[in-house]
């Protein structure tokens, strides 16, 4: 009677450890996880298009305007800074963004500073396209479109449905 006590004193042990174990395993996993899918971005941008290139590209915008961290949507994670320029024929980034998979750019027809406000927008938005790198980006426009419909660039996290950055679009002439 005294060794069964024993051993079912001491049967709960093992159940805790076990528990314990997974639980520490599948943080360790989820971290890894988490991880992955803020550094498999970075991993695998292409080069950031040269300095001269952008620069010659941002003589001929119509629009600039700057992205800062300080807006609403923007945190520790999605972020953006710099210029970026507007011409008929390209949008120019000269800074940096926050790394993160799926970055879009669109024009949007006013400007917004987090998720909600642009979520209230995003059908009246027009997609420019893909953004693969982080420090400076240039994108082509290859088809007519109306600059003067639209007051602000904004780069969105398709994946994650997350704002990243925005930038009201002034006149440059």
């Amino acid at each position: 009677m005294g060794e069964s006590a024993l051993s079912s004193v001491g049967s709960g042990r093992p159940k805790k450890r076990l528990f314990v174990s997974l639980l520490t395993h599948l943080a360790a996993v989820a971290f890894g996880f988490a991880l992955g899918i803020y550094l498999l971005p970075i991993l695998t941008a292409p080069d950031s298009p040269d300095a001269t290139v952008l620069e010659s590209s941002a003589k001929t915008a119509m629009y600039q305007g700057d992205f800062t961290k300080d807006l609403d949507g923007s945190d520790l994670f999605h972020w953006g800074t710099g210029r970026i320029y507007l011409s008929n024929d390209s949008l120019v980034h000269r800074g940096e963004l926050a790394p993160g998979p799926d970055y879009m750019a669109y024009l949007a027809p006013s400007f917004v500073t987090n998720e909600e406000e642009f979520l209230a927008i995003k059908d009246q938005s027009r997609s420019l396209g893909s953004v693969k790198t982080f420090r400076g980006f240039m994108l082509p426009i290859n088809e007519p479109i109306d600059l003067t419909r639209y007051q602000a660039v904004v780069i969105w996290c398709e994946a994650f449905s997350e704002f990243i950055t925005a930038a009201t679009l002034r006149s440059v002439k």
